[in-house]
């Protein structure tokens, strides 16, 4: 014995990584799991290795400003400095190619619009609520005009962390914005002061009955406790998978998660894709009309939009019996925080840009665009694209991914693996740990804050006061140089329709706000 420790002890550093390396490579050549490791022991690796970091070597390294999809760091580099209150300026003149396929250019008028003393945008300059109320044509008990045009959408806690959620909500009380609670229910970390939309799924989370089900008792118990919610969104569909359920991987779902969610703990949740409690357009009109008679609260709907014939169908029992959503939020087909397919994610539902355009377009041609508050959730959380979907008829911009970037989100792209390294898409406590929401929570209201001030400044720079004024004349999309370059309408082919707007200081002294606005 004491021979062999005599042996161990006098080998020297190198020669146990020559051990090391040989049982690595006999483990390699045994395996049948990975062939270029069983054809190329040891070097094999190198290889994972490249590939494991490979998003982060193009991110940093090799893509250039522009070229990052979903979001480029150009992109990203303005959600940070206006979340931090930095420079988000940028010098030279843009680096952006103005003649590339779908630029947008914003007509801007000879004189600007002036903005008098006392005017409640010299007061606060980010001062921009949504210019129509939730509810008001339905005449619901509680209707609601959200304080500010961009607002948090919908992801659930279970997908982001506590912390993250907690960042939020207090994120959009200071902001005066509101806080979509996404379909995993309504947890303590959504109780922070702000506004909230209550939104369910198939899985009925928060409002879920013992068999599944919905429970219309446990909806009106919610909405009696928690005043807070403002409205409520039924999701038809998602852009990141339309036609398929929500999925929460197991090893994201927590025992808090699973009480909240009434789940097993770390077991994968999938969703059902179709709703329980309706089945046909009629059936989903009286789920929406008996939720909004019990809670009084604007009810709305979500989805992604592709075939039109049922949108038509809900179009025309609105148009014969006064009933319907009050708001509907149009989701882009490009995906978003999910996790999908990338076969659903890369070609089921239309962007976002065709799906609004069709939706509205159809809508409008029955005389309805003026009762329903429409709401944009797709890359639209910087004020030049917001300023092409008010011009295309949306009153209200959601964002998701452009909200997680204020509060710390570095794009890592695996919120479905609960390693996110930045603590925003992960249960693991120590990663969390990583989340200040006293500070991540006035970044987030300080992006909004940001993004509402520059999208009034162009907005003024265009003649209009507020962005609802905007005409699709106002927006030209490139197509290839400036001669068959087309307005919006041309584009979408429809013109949206006028909204009744005064002045901001109507919107200002006629504000439904639950006095949490001051």
């Amino acid at each position: 014995m004491d021979t062999f420790l005599n042996f161990i002890s006098n080998i020297s550093w190198w020669m146990w990584i020559i051990i090391i390396l040989a049982i690595v490579a006999i483990r390699d050549i045994i395996q049948k799991t990975h062939t270029i490791s069983h054809n190329f022991p040891i070097i094999g690796h190198i290889r994972y290795v490249f590939e494991s970091i490979g998003p982060e070597i193009r991110q940093y390294f090799v893509a250039n400003n522009r070229e990052e999809l979903p979001f480029n760091r150009i992109e990203r580099g303005w959600i940070y400095a206006s979340a931090k209150k930095e420079n988000n300026y940028e010098g030279f003149g843009t680096d952006r190619d103005i003649y590339a396929h779908q630029h947008i250019f914003i007509n801007n008028a000879m004189f600007p619009y002036k903005t008098e003393e006392g005017h409640p945008n010299t007061i606060d300059k980010s001062f921009l609520p949504c210019a129509k109320v939730m509810g008001e044509f339905n005449k619901r008990k509680k209707p609601y005009r959200p304080a500010s045009i961009i607002n948090v959408s919908a992801m659930s806690f279970g997908s982001l962390s506590a912390k993250a959620i907690e960042s939020l909500n207090k994120g959009v009380k200071m902001a005066h914005a509101y806080h979509n609670t996404g379909e995993g229910g309504l947890s303590p970390y959504h109780s922070n002061g702000g506004d909230v939309v209550f939104h369910f799924g198939t899985g009925y989370f928060g409002v879920r009955a013992e068999d599944g089900n919905f429970s219309m008792e446990k909806m009106k118990q919610l909405v009696k406790d928690n005043p807070f919610v403002r409205a409520i969104e039924v999701k038809l569909s998602q852009g990141a998978k339309p036609g398929k359920g929500g999925v929460l991987p197991g090893s994201k779902i927590t025992k808090e998660i699973a009480e909240i969610r009434g789940v097993e703990i770390g077991k994968t949740v999938l969703s059902p894709p179709n709703h329980k409690a309706f089945s046909t357009i009629p059936e989903m009109v009286d789920f929406i009309e008996a939720i909004a008679e019990e809670t009084g609260l604007p009810v709305g709907i979500k989805a992604a939009i592709g075939k039109l014939d049922q949108w038509e169908e809900l179009a025309n029992i609105m148009l014969k019996t006064g009933k319907g959503p009050d708001f509907i939020t149009v989701d882009g087909g490009e995906g978003g925080t999910g996790a999908a397919p990338p076969s659903f994610a890369d070609h089921v539902s239309l962007p976002w840009v065709y799906g609004f355009g069709d939706l509205y377009k159809l809508f409008q041609k029955k005389g309805l665009s003026e009762r329903i508050v429409f709401i944009g959730s797709g890359k639209l959380g910087f004020p030049a694209k917001a300023a092409m979907a008010f011009a295309m008829g949306a009153d209200c911009i959601n964002v998701a991914r452009e909200a997680m970037m204020s509060i710390g989100c570095i794009q890592a792209q695996v919120c479905h693996t609960n390693k996110c390294p930045s603590g925003v898409a992960t249960q693991n406590k120590w990663l969390q740990n990583g989340i200040d929401p006293t500070l991540k929570s006035v970044r987030l209201a300080q992006y909004f804050k940001t993004f509402r001030k520059e999208l009034v400044e162009i907005t003024h720079a265009a003649g209009y006061e507020h962005p609802c004024e905007f005409k699709m004349s106002d927006i030209e999309i490139n197509v290839d140089d400036h001669n068959l370059s087309k307005e919006l309408s041309k584009t979408y082919c429809y013109e949206k329709t006028p909204i009744s707007y005064s002045s901001m200081q109507d919107l200002k002294d006629c504000m439904y706000l639950g006095g949490n606005f001051n």
